[in-house]
């Protein structure tokens, strides 16, 4: 369960995401954005706690937020260390990421377990630290700005919850391939508007996400996951929010389990947990698990489909896209047979 509740663990608020739910895939969000256009240096950029300058292009790039390994590989961009979110793959590296190495040197994997280490990222000299998707807070943001030009959370978004456009965006920014970020960016927009456009089933129907943790654990619409579903056609309840406290996520008690039945559920289960879920009284005696509107993507490590949905990266989403859809293309197809 760790990469789907690791923001909870950190009291952050994620999935996801910052990215609106636009449906239109477009990142039409109120975070700040990179002062520099192109590729030129130096540039600035604004974060809630102050501005990275960068004044040239990055040679030793050191990720201490979870996922924006990712976007620096798509940009041809070898970061010289990652920071462990879930997997324990080398280089914290999940294959939609690893396919994008090549030959580069595989990072250097640390830990923030006990908070950001950073004698272990001092050592590694970096001239740029980036952690969009993180809970860097201001003392360890002054911390680290001593070290290198740090790029962190932007302003308007909340810990772990930046999207993926705004990550890949603002990385480009970073190492000086903004254009490139760009065209990755319309790249992984224009699959999601091609699977809407087959989808059309998907459009205003309401879903959620959600994770059998410690009863039922769902996302609000400031989850990156949540927004996924968004981008696809799907409709968030529109009293998400108000019952999850204005929170990213909160757990609910089975008196408010009418909140899961909604017209499509997205499970993220611990390993083992989908049959126990499935034998839950109370959610079995939902429409949603009468009429199989459950998708259930049990934690497993060696199973792309739930890295892919954790990570919501520009490199992990051509994933999602390809495994999760026809799930939920099931799901809302009104027949309560199809699993």
């Amino acid at each position: 369960m760790r990469s789907i509740l690791r923001p909870l663990a950190l009291l952050v608020a994620l999935p996801l995401f910052a990215l609106t739910a636009c449906g239109g895939g477009e990142d039409k969000g109120t975070t700040d954005q990179p002062q520099a256009a192109g590729g030129a240096f130096p540039v600035s950029i604004k974060n809630k706690f102050g501005t990275a300058e960068i004044k040239a292009a990055p040679q030793r790039v050191v990720v201490v937020g979870l996922v924006e390994q990712d976007a620096l590989l798509a940009l041809g961009v070898t970061p010289v260390a990652t920071t462990e979110w879930f997997g324990d793959k080398p280089g914290a590296l999940f294959p939609w990421a690893q396919a994008k190495l090549g030959d580069g040197a595989v990072p250097q994997v640390l830990s923030d377990k006990d908070g950001i280490q950073f004698e272990k990222v001092a050592a590694l000299q970096p001239d740029l630290i980036v952690g969009l998707y993180s809970g860097i807070t201001a003392d360890d943001y002054k911390k680290l700005s001593a070290l290198a030009p740090t790029v962190a959370q932007l302003s308007g978004a909340p810990d772990y919850g930046v999207g993926w456009q705004d990550i890949t965006r603002t990385v480009g920014q970073a190492v000086g391939k903004a254009t490139e970020a760009d065209e990755l960016i319309k790249g992984v927009e224009g699959q999601f508007a091609k699977v809407r456009a087959e989808h059309p089933e998907f459009k205003g129907k309401t879903a959620i996400m959600a994770s059998p943790y410690d009863g039922y654990f769902v996302y609000g619409s400031q989850d990156p996951r949540s927004r996924l579903l968004t981008d696809l056609g799907f409709t968030l309840p529109a009293d998400l929010d108000k019952l999850l406290g204005g929170k990213f996520g909160a757990n609910i008690s089975t008196e408010k389990a009418a909140l899961l039945d909604q017209q499509a559920i997205v499970w993220f289960p611990s390993k083992g947990g989908t049959a126990k879920l499935l034998a839950d009284p109370v959610y079995k005696a939902l429409n949603v698990a009468k009429q199989g509107r459950g998708v259930y993507i049990e934690e497993d490590y060696g199973n792309d489909l739930y890295g892919a949905t954790s990570f919501v990266s520009v490199l992990s989403l051509p994933t999602v896209l390809d495994q999760l859809v026809p799930k939920l293309a099931k799901a809302v197809d009104g027949d309560p047979a199809t699993t």
